[in-house]
């Protein structure tokens, strides 16, 4: 599902901005296009580059892979499921995230050093905020897993939880914006200096390598809104194909969100970017405290 589905998804965000902006836009199926032309064409290395450049795409492919195999969608459950997993799938993404840094240091580039230094400063706010949106599922379900938090089985309910269950909501979604660079906190389709964060890190890329970047990053696109879409809508009839739909629906619509936010918002500048991710940050703290006052 990953594999199949993360570019469109993708594609459904550019199709979005691009109505908005008053233009026909691209398919949504570009970004396949896209892909399928990168794994044709080979890689250009620059001397000063190391293993850690050449390894750096696949690790961060593999490991966004691996996360996928942890997260439940809609009536399907995660192959791989046990206490403590959030654990690992946050460290996988840290995981692809350090070699996506020292890959860029690598090529000796000031550059994409400095798009590495944001990077690894930004991640330090974010990851801190996912942690503490994981504990507060972790006290409404009372299991340390993915699976137990998110899937069919949980007791998530907004008539119940609803306080708790929009401030991790609102948390996750600018933690979602902020973990796969998207506008307000970085503009993929810029290539300005000032402006870049991960794209200047995937610049001495080419070929298959870019291939396996961008592919990665849609994948994990995908995967942030697969773990926000059981939290927005915690419906389960126990009918496959239905639940199948709902999950569907909350991704679509969770894509042409985040295109309206890009194309209603600019780019925050970087000492801005900061205090939403401080935002984020309190919104998850409150919806901890939240849960624990109502017990």
């Amino acid at each position: 599902m990953v594999l199949l589905f993360s570019p469109f998804f993708l594609g459904v965000i550019t199709r979005v901005k691009a109505f908005f902006g008053g233009r026909v836009g691209p398919s949504v199926f570009q970004p396949y296009f896209d892909l399928a032309k990168l794994f044709q064409k080979k890689c250009v290395y620059s001397h000063t580059t190391t293993w850690i450049f050449r390894a750096a795409p696949i690790v961060v492919f593999a490991s966004v892979l691996a996360v996928s195999l942890m997260i439940p969608f809609g009536a399907f459950k995660a192959p791989v499921r046990f206490s403590g997993d959030i654990f690992l799938v946050a460290y996988l993404f840290g995981l692809a995230r350090f070699f996506m840094i020292v890959a860029a240091l690598d090529t000796g580039s000031s550059f994409e050093g400095m798009g590495a230094s944001r990077e690894a400063f930004f991640s330090c706010l974010s990851e801190l905020t996912i942690f503490m949106n994981f504990v507060t599922l972790v006290l409404v379900a009372h299991q340390i897993s993915l699976s137990g938090m998110i899937g069919a089985e949980i007791p998530l309910s907004w008539k119940l939880m609803g306080p708790t269950l929009l401030l991790v909501v609102s948390s996750f979604f600018i933690v979602i914006l902020a973990e796969n660079c998207r506008i307000p906190v970085d503009d993929p389709s810029t290539h300005l200096e000032l402006t870049m964060i991960h794209e200047v890190m995937i610049l001495d890329h080419s070929g298959v390598d870019l291939a396996y970047m961008l592919y990665g990053a849609a994948a994990k696109l995908f995967l942030f809104g697969g773990i926000l879409v059981p939290i927005l809508l915690p419906i389960h009839t126990g009918h496959g194909l239905m639940d199948t739909l709902i999950f569907v629906v909350g991704m679509l619509g969770i894509a042409i969100f985040i295109g309206l936010v890009e194309s209603g918002m600019a780019r925050l500048r970087l000492n801005r970017v900061t205090n939403l991710l401080l935002i984020a940050f309190a919104l998850a703290f409150f919806g901890f405290i939240v849960r624990l006052w109502r017990g």
